[in-house]
């Protein structure tokens, strides 16, 4: 995980926006006069939901564009091209 590093005062200014970018899967290193003091991350199992959340949207929006030509699964492992 990638982290990013923001100051006190831009983190407390954008707390919100950092919140959003949290749930995303970011996370940030806090500086204080370019020292790092702090991290804000989500807590572990937060990072877990978060990434298999992430995993379901992306096979969610890879179904969308497979077709199977019209036929159905059952037809596809007749044929033999189904596992």
């Amino acid at each position: 995980m990638t982290m990013t590093a923001i100051a006190l005062v831009q983190a407390k200014k954008r707390l919100s926006e950092l919140i959003d970018r949290l749930q995303a899967g970011e996370a940030f290193t806090i500086t204080r006069r370019g020292k790092p003091v702090a991290r804000l991350v989500l807590p572990e199992v937060d990072i877990a939901d978060a990434h298999a959340q992430q995993s379901i949207n992306r096979l969610r929006a890879c179904r969308q564009s497979v077709s199977l030509g019209g036929l159905s699964s059952r037809e596809l492992m007749a044929e033999g091209r189904w596992p």
